[in-house]
């Protein structure tokens, strides 16, 4: 359980009658939990142990991604819920959901919602929150009926305490802390830009580049390191010996961080070369999957790992090999899909070769397509 999280349960208990053995009492219900043993209450939560489970990106661990779309589904059906059924089990009962359109509405309207689609109401939370929190026999978080969504009720109470503005709450402050996050990555990036010393923003760039880098800042400055140091490579193209002409190479973006993309983040040009960026590491599984995604196109692997690429190369190849069971055209359909791999060794190397106006147009990209994730205006006299 978060921090943050486990703080705001405290304070809504403590906001509550408790009496002089330490239980908390609310509306006539005992629960079984006291304000010293807060992890009973979360334990007995499957909606909040899903919320504690979605909200990694705060502390910028492995696996950082936002999940604002599954979060702002649960949260747009809460926020309504809230006002209409809060602690009226009965009449909740009898409620047939909030409108697809309602709920959309208000969701784009949130922090970094703007750009969200609709696949954490009509499927992704349910699949997650089976496979991740309760047993495949368990009920689905969100009830979909005709276009009309709500939370199951045996989620929104423990104990017969009505949980719903804890969650709420959760959700608020996890919706803060994001913000102030963003605010100060946004300022990192400007004192960047005016620092004078090329060799300080190579350094700050680098301490940027680390493990514990949040999925969408470790995407762009990737990018952009690749971008940079792909620029100055020539090849000749053409449709004859006669017809060649020299071309260099280009690296474009294909989308937004998180985006279903099909398992491309970048692809250049006119190799047609594709790169995937990840940063699973625990499992090799997901490469598969993405290989799979392009059938079996080679992709190049651009990991959030202080590994060596010697061993995540041989690691992955015993993973296939494993995974083939000695089939050789199993074992030969993935190794061959595996363009290269690249790791933030080779990333910060490739920082530390560029030229200092090549560092300055890297750090145009990083403000310009971080400021894009965030949905802030960018221009080209910002940087």
């Amino acid at each position: 359980m978060k921090e943050f999280i486990k703080n705001i349960i405290i304070d809504e208990n403590d906001s509550l009658p408790i009496h002089s053995d330490g239980t908390v009492e609310v509306r006539e219900v005992r629960p079984k939990y006291n304000k010293n043993n807060i992890k009973s209450l979360f334990d007995k939560s499957p909606l909040l142990k899903y919320l504690d489970s979605k909200m990694g990106a705060i502390s910028g661990g492995d696996k950082t991604r936002r999940s604002l779309g599954n979060i702002y589904a649960i949260y747009s059906i809460l926020h309504f819920y809230s006002k209409d059924f809060y602690n009226k089990p009965d009449a909740y009962r009898e409620f047939s959901g909030y409108d697809y359109t309602k709920l959309f509405v208000f969701f784009r309207g949130l922090y970094g919602g703007e750009k969200l689609q609709n696949h954490a109401l009509n499927s992704r939370v349910n699949g997650e929150f089976k496979n991740k929190i309760v047993q495949e026999s368990g009920n689905e978080l969100i009830v979909i009926n005709d276009g009309k969504y709500a939370l199951h009720i045996d989620y929104l109470y423990v104990d017969g305490f009505d949980i719903s503005r804890i969650a709420i709450r959760i959700i608020e402050e996890y919706i803060q802390l994001l913000a102030a996050k963003d605010s100060k990555l946004i300022s990192d990036i400007e004192e960047l830009i005016n620092m004078k010393s090329p060799d300080n923003k190579r350094a700050k760039i680098a301490e940027l580049l680390n493990e514990q880098s949040e999925a969408r800042i470790f995407e762009i400055i990737s990018y952009s390191i690749l971008k940079s140091h792909y620029k100055n490579t020539k090849v000749f193209f053409g449709f004859s010996r006669e017809e060649l002409s020299e071309q260099y190479l280009m690296l474009y973006k294909t989308g937004r961080t998180n985006a279903n993309d099909g398992g491309i983040d970048f692809v250049m040009r006119p190799l047609g070369r594709f790169f995937q960026v990840t940063e699973v590491i625990s499992s090799y599984d997901k490469y598969l999957l993405d290989i799979d995604k392009v059938m079996h196109f080679p992709i190049t692997f651009v990991i959030k790992t202080m590994r060596d690429k010697d061993t995540v190369i041989t690691q992955i190849n015993e993973y296939i090999e494993q995974k083939s069971g000695g089939m050789r055209i199993i074992r030969e359909r993935y190794k061959d899909a595996i363009e290269e791999i690249i790791t933030i060794n080779e990333l910060r190397t490739w920082l530390d070769a560029l030229d200092n106006q090549s560092v300055n147009e890297l750090l145009h990209d990083i403000n310009k397509y971080y400021r894009l994730e965030l949905n802030i205006p960018f221009t080209d006299s910002e940087s």
